[in-house]
């Protein structure tokens, strides 16, 4: 990657402050709209403001020398009275207007030496916001918590965004300084040490990054160049990061290599990139394929994921620029439908039917250039050749729970049957699985929207645009609802959203439930394999459906979802459910097993044919009829289970 005009001086960065080996601090950074640029020091025994060298290409370069790591400093610009922090800053230990304190990355010890990296194919994803986590809300407290979520099955942690910010709490999509990992949460190294413990119980960590916008408190790159931000592209936050005008250079520079640094000094596994329909970039090579390439040279062979947000769903995200995965809304907005029985705002174009999920199963997205009513125009691209784990499907994210009138998660608008059986579909399919923290025991904590903004006037703005936003559903926009909304700023919002993982417990059958269907994709050969075109499906009725895995050698599975009321399908005449040739299926998994909070699940296959259960997921399996019988066939005559429900409905028609 270029350095625009940067030093002949080894640098992990081109730009920021960097303790060198041999003692001293070098600090350099893009300032062309200034002519004299200094480095102020603060703290007891500070030495006297450090005049930089003005470089070719609007570059200003310094030694510092006998300086060590944990010194602190702004930057004075054209000699104002005003101090700015450096836009590189590796941490701001008193938030985003304060000081920049030196951080030499090098002096951690990491230990996991022995790590490759996670390529997408065979990821459980977690999504966690670190503040909310715990009731600590640290890293350090988080940390303590990865070898049971390895337990749990988890196998890639995606932490929402940790740049700094301003304020006391915050989702974190308004960071400013793009470099520093939030004092919030603690000091740089319990990053490392987080990532370094993951590591150890085979957990991959992957980071939110924001590169389609900066928060509009504490961001001071305007004053170090105009050229920053541009006019040409508006987003819904405003200008748009100028990655392909004049003095682009610089700019792409900037970005490209906070995501190396990321993945360089904190060992991230890659990047989960935000509204990536955003980026804005005319360039000969799009800044996200450029973002591509440098992650994966960064991570120096370690397999890298890189995974986009793209409402759009613009699939040329993959194809041409590179990256592993988009997270699949569609997925998201039939389940939800189907679950909650709603479809308004942007659910308007979704019935929650069978055959959605067939074709999510097999296809990933469900518009690919239909027509969208909701946006009055065309939505998607064609997925046809993209691998299924490109698609990360969940039933719960942190704007999905948020995007209610009480930030009620799934299990609170719902059947207790319907959920199972769509976890089930959720950690069963093809499709690259995420779950949102908590979602795997049921907490009772709701996710809110909260920002903190110590401007009054920001913290309206803030909270009068939420309640707009909202207004989208037609119950929300109700003067009634309209009026309870929480208030993003308050910080009894933030606190209520804050995990019990004491619930790992006491909702422990939603916790085995997700424990047994990891394992199950774990362990499973034909339901962990990922493979293209080894899937169909068929609608059963009107809220039920089949989908069949291929395996090798007609080692097949079946999944059978029924998300209405019992359902006898007598005839079947669909071919999917048809056993291999000289084979019976055999239960392998049902989510109404008792352990589950199920009430237990009779054979699906009996002498009156089908017999789908309501609100059941079941998975079946290939087996020697010599073992298990073949009740369809009648040849060993009624199973147990057949004989006492036939007795029981005898005794129900006597009784009239």
């Amino acid at each position: 990657m270029g350095t625009g005009g940067a030093t002949k001086l080894a640098r992990r960065l081109p730009v920021g402050a960097e303790v060198l080996p041999g003692g001293g601090v070098h600090f350099r950074v893009w300032a062309p709209r200034r002519r004299r640029v200094e480095v102020v020091f603060e703290g007891e025994g500070a030495p006297e403001p450090l005049a930089l060298e003005e470089e070719e290409g609007g570059y200003f370069k310094g030694l510092a020398e006998g300086l060590r790591e944990g010194a602190l400093y702004r930057f004075r610009l054209d000699g104002d009275e005003y101090l700015y922090p450096d836009p590189a800053s590796r941490f701001q230990p008193e938030g985003p207007h304060k000081a920049s304190r030196v951080v030499d990355p090098t002096r951690f010890l990491w230990t996991d030496e022995g790590w490759r990296g996670a390529p997408l194919k065979g990821q459980v994803v977690y999504e966690l916001h670190v503040g909310a986590f715990t009731r600590e809300g640290t890293l350090a407290a988080a940390t303590r918590h990865l070898k049971e979520l390895a337990s749990l099955g988890v196998t890639c942690v995606e932490l929402m965004p940790l740049a700094e910010f301003p304020g006391r709490f915050g989702w974190g999509y308004d960071g400013v300084c793009l470099y520093a990992p939030t004092r919030l949460y603690g000091e740089p190294d319990d990053l490392r040490r987080f990532v370094n413990e993951a590591h150890l119980n085979h957990v991959a960590v992957i980071l939110d990054v924001v590169y389609n916008h900066l928060g509009p408190d504490g961001n001071y790159l305007a004053q170090f160049s105009e050229h920053y931000f541009t006019e040409r592209y508006k987003t819904e936050w405003g200008d748009g990061l100028n990655y392909d005008g004049r003095d682009s250079a610089p700019v792409r520079e900037f970005f490209l290599s906070n995501a190396r640094y990321w993945v360089e000094e904190f060992h991230f596994d890659g990047l989960r990139l935000d509204a990536t329909q955003s980026i804005k970039d005319d360039s000969e090579e799009h800044f996200l394929a450029a973002l591509t390439r440098e992650v994966r040279d960064a991570a120096r062979g370690r397999a890298t994921v890189i995974v986009g947000e793209n409402e759009p769903q613009e699939t040329h995200m993959i194809r041409a620029f590179g990256l592993d995965g988009l997270w699949n809304d569609d997925f998201h907005h039939a389940a939800m439908v189907a679950l909650t029985g709603r479809s308004e705002a942007y659910y308007s174009d979704y019935k929650g039917t069978p055959q959605e999920f067939v074709s999510a199963a097999k296809y990933g997205f469900l518009y690919q250039g239909q027509r969208y009513k909701w946006q009055r125009h065309r939505r998607g691209t064609p997925t046809f050749g993209l691998a299924p784990q490109a698609f990360v499907n969940f039933i719960q994210n942190h704007d999905q729970v948020a995007n209610s009138a009480r930030g009620l998660r799934a299990h609170k608008l719902t059947s207790p049957g319907r959920l199972r059986a769509m976890t089930a579909l959720l950690l069963l399919a093809p499709a690259t699985p995420m779950l949102f923290m908590g979602q795997e025991f049921a907490a009772s904590a709701p996710f809110h929207y909260f920002a903190d903004h110590a401007d009054e006037e920001l913290a309206g703005k803030v909270r009068k645009g939420r309640a707009e936003f909202l207004a989208q559903f037609r119950s929300i926009a109700t003067r009634e609802t309209r009026t309870k909304l929480p208030d993003p700023a308050a910080p009894e919002t933030f606190e209520r959203c804050k995990l019990d993982h004491a619930e790992r417990d006491s909702h422990r059958e939603v916790y085995d439930l997700h424990r047994g269907l990891l394992r199950l994709r774990r362990e499973d050969a034909v339901f962990s394999a990922q493979e293209p075109r080894s899937l169909d499906g068929a609608v059963l009725g009107p809220e039920a459906f089949v989908l069949r895995y291929f395996g090798v050698g007609g080692d097949d599975r079946l999944l059978v979802v029924n998300f209405g009321p019992d359902l006898n399908l007598n005839p079947a005449p669909e071919p999917l459910l048809a056993p291999p040739a000289g084979r019976v299926w055999k239960m392998v998994w049902s989510s109404e097993d008792y352990a589950y909070g199920g009430t237990g699940t009779p054979p699906l296959e009996t002498k009156n044919n089908w017999c789908l259960p309501g609100e059941t997921a079941v998975a079946l399996a290939p087996a020697d009829p010599a073992r298990v019988g073949d009740p369809a066939r009648g040849l060993d005559g009624p199973s147990e289970e057949e004989e006492v429900r036939d007795e029981a409905l005898r005794e129900w028609e006597e009784a009239g």
